[in-house]
């Protein structure tokens, strides 16, 4: 196992709620980007904490971006009370979370996987690398409006702090260490309650068809989709993403 580093976090709700919850980012972001889900669970009673991956955000800059170093970070991350009630995970965040959760059912309760990175084709490397270069190469307020209009303007303004914040040096390295990049396997053994909350394929999501098919073979997985919405539906539909995360939570409710 990787030897993990300190991630730095930010929070939203009161340090006593009985429920709590982590928010884990994508490639390139930070974890000031998962601001509607701790806002949303902090109205609902619940304490959400939010972390800047390695090599994103303020957090500690490494040699090693290989999923499996991701996932120890992840899993050194402990809830004094036990394990997280929730864990929220997008993109590559949900990869690393994945790992986490399958190597050690008692990290979390619950898992939910915002268009997860579980198995990136060739394809989908190509948008992810475009994307990301283009974030790095203009990361100002402007280029992330012309891109995104429709965002709302904190996640414009969070959006081009991330890609100024980020090691480029450690986003390419994450595609470059990760020649395979598949945890469809560790996919396979999750046996805590999984919902993923997909974007919609007729815009654009790296989650769906054939290994959506293949991952939902776990019983213990579900899935929804946020219609019109994209990789990163909590900044195209957040109404609708944060409906499905909710539908997916019921069963927690007290």
């Amino acid at each position: 196992m990787p030897a993990p580093v300190s991630l730095p976090r930010q929070s939203w709700g009161s340090p006593d709620a009985a429920r709590r919850a982590l928010l884990v980012h994508g490639l390139g972001s930070n974890g000031a980007l998962m601001w509607r889900y701790g806002a949303h669970l902090a109205d609902a009673g619940w304490r959400a904490d939010a972390v800047d991956l390695r090599g994103h955000g303020t957090a500690p800059r490494t040699l090693d971006y290989r999923i499996d170093a991701y996932a120890a970070d992840l899993a050194a991350l402990r809830d004094p009370a036990g394990p997280w009630d929730l864990v929220v995970a997008h993109s590559l965040g949900a990869a690393a979370a994945t790992v986490t959760a399958a190597a050690d059912p008692a990290w979390t309760r619950r898992l939910v996987l915002i268009d997860p990175a579980l198995h990136l084709l060739p394809r989908d490397r190509g948008i992810v690398r475009r994307s990301q270069t283009a974030a790095f190469e203009d990361p100002t307020r402007r280029a992330v409006r012309a891109e995104h209009p429709d965002w709302h303007e904190v996640d414009v303004e969070l959006k081009a702090l991330s890609a100024q914040q980020a090691s480029r040096w450690a986003v390419e390295q994450t595609s470059i260490q990760n020649p395979e990049w598949d945890v469809r396997e560790a996919a396979s053994r999750l046996t805590v309650p999984t919902h993923i909350i997909g974007s919609d394929p007729r815009v654009y999501s790296i989650f769906t068809g054939a290994l959506a098919e293949e991952v939902l073979q776990n019983s213990a997985v579900t899935m929804s989709v946020v219609a019109r919405a994209g990789h990163s539906p909590h900044r195209d539909k957040p109404e609708a993403t944060l409906a499905a995360l909710d539908a997916a939570l019921t069963p927690l409710a007290r």
